[in-house]
This record gives structure tokens, sequence and C-alpha cells, in this order.
């Protein structure tokens, strides 16, 4: 019998993991609170099928199949049942934490519950259950149906038998899963995000303009995606959230958030799923925005 997936959060992480899972064959329970974000989370997932479909590397028969294996649940006790339950909320301590806590109420007694938390320390989520053995770190990667990498963090305390369970069904869902030790920022971000800060710094000094910046790092460094346009698509406010986890967790300065970061944050440009970022993604496309003026402030400002 195959193993259950329970996946909480529709979001792009949350319906990416759902889609992977239920290609490989797994029947999944896509889990949110807002039956908007399941329509949209489940519209997403078809529209990725049909980008597989004309590429060729899904067959059309297999499309309805792959959807059909997908549930939407808007509470918690749809985890009921499931072998493995994936957290994808947003990357919020103090939510994880409440989460993890009712998820451990409510999931099989034999359920490994996995986080994709992007830096918050797996220890830390795994404390506030009374299964820390089973709790452990499955990062994955934006866009999940494209990417191979998983990255596999234990806590203090997960048991050998939780992480060759977690490997195997990486492997299961065509992914490559790569180990790394609980600390913030895990191996990833620990070098991704001060890298897109260092950016967004460059921009906010005048060093270049967006475009000119994301230029340099595609052709100077053979980089698929620019550095800005990059933090666009990961989301400003979950940079900015693991920049906090960085500097609070290392105790170093450097990791601070660029002032240009916060302020797009609280005017909530924060990329690619609100429209407005470095870019603008209000077409549907990546554009230039035309309103930026020196230092990535809006002309009418400056």
């Amino acid at each position: 019998m195959t193993d259950r997936i329970a996946v909480l959060g529709a979001g792009q992480m949350g319906n990416g993991i759902a889609h992977v899972f239920a290609q490989a064959g797994y029947p999944v329970a896509m889990i949110d609170v807002s039956k908007a974000a399941l329509a949209k989370g489940r519209d997403t997932i078809a529209k990725n099928l049909d980008r597989q479909i004309k590429k060729g590397a899904l067959q059309p028969a297999d499309r309805e199949a792959i959807l059909g294996r997908i549930g939407e649940h808007d509470t918690l006790d749809a985890v009921a049942g499931a072998a493995l339950v994936i957290e994808a909320v947003t990357e919020n301590r103090e939510l994880k934490a409440k989460i993890f806590a009712e998820l451990d109420a409510k999931a099989d007694a034999g359920a490994i519950l996995a986080t994709n938390t992007s830096s918050i320390s797996i220890t830390e989520i795994a404390g506030r259950t009374k299964r820390p053995d089973a709790v452990i770190g499955m990062h994955f990667m934006n866009p999940v149906p494209v990417m191979q990498l998983v990255e596999i963090i234990r806590g203090l305390a997960t048991s050998d038998a939780t992480t060759a369970k977690v490997l195997a069904w990486s492997k299961a869902v065509g992914k490559t899963p790569v180990e790394a030790s609980d600390y913030p920022g895990f191996a990833s971000n620990r070098i991704l995000c001060p890298m897109l800060n260092e950016a967004i710094y460059a921009l906010f000094e005048g060093v270049g303009t967006v475009e000119s910046i994301d230029t340099v790092m595609k052709l100077g460094m053979n980089h698929p995606m620019g550095p800005l346009e990059l933090a666009d698509f990961i989301g400003l406010d979950t940079l900015a959230s693991i920049l906090d986890v960085l500097r609070d967790g290392l105790g170093d300065p450097k990791y601070r958030a660029c002032p240009l970061l916060r302020e797009y944050v609280a005017a909530g440009w924060l990329g690619r799923k609100s429209g407005l970022g470095f870019y603008d993604w209000r077409s549907g496309k990546r554009e230039p925005r035309a309103d930026l003026g020196p230092g990535g402030v809006p002309a009418f400002s400056v």
C-alpha cells in the first residue's frame, strides 16, 4: 500500500510539494485554512502539469490521474492516516511552533512530521512536540516540480530511522536529498540570502540599476536568474524573515536586512506573489519597473 502524504499549505511551496508526490503515485491531502488558496493551489498544479505535457515530460493521459490523487481539505483533521506530514506555511517561528503542537496531537502515532522551513531551527520546532525523534527538516527548492534538490535537516533528537525514511521518500519523488546541519539558514540560505541582500544593498547604494545588477550576475557569473529577480521569486517578506533568523541565530550584524528590503516589505511590494517587487509582475511575466529611480526608490518620491 502506498503511503499517504499530507501537505499543510497550498501556496507556491505547498502545492509544488503536493504536485511531486502525487506525480510519483502517492495519495496526497493538501490542507489549507483558506478554500480560495486550495482552489488556487489546484489550479497552479493543473497549469504546471500542462507545462510538463507541452515540454514532453508528462503524458497527457497521466494528468487527471495525478490531479485525482490530490484531495483538498481545510482542517488539520485531514492529517489522520498520513505516514508523512509536510508543513509548508509562512516562514514564521511562532506560527510553525503552534502548528507543530497541533499536528502532534492530530497526526497518527507513527507519522513523521517534516517542515519545509528554509531557516528556522528543527530542534526548536521538534521541541513543541512529544515526538522530537520523528521531526525533521525537508527543505524543497522553488519551483518544486523543477528543482532537483531537497535539503534534509536533522534536529538534535531526530532518529536515524526518521532520516532514512525521509531520504527514501525524497528519492522516490525524483529529488536529490542532501543532508545539512541544523544551523540558522542551513547550507542553502546561509549562502544564498546574504548574496541576495548584498545585491539589494548594491541597488540601494546606487552601484547599479535592477537590470544591470541582474545582468552582471547572469552573464558574468552564469547564474540562470539575477539576484533581484530571484529575491522577487522567493518573496521579499520571506527573504527578510530568513535574514532575521540568520542575524539573531548567528549573532552577526552582517546578516541585517538592507533598509530598502524593509521598505519594500512595508509597502507590500513582496515580489512576484504581490505583483510588484524589484520588477513588475502584474501582467504575469517579469517586466521592468518604469517608476524606480536611483537607489531603487520610486522616482516620484526622490
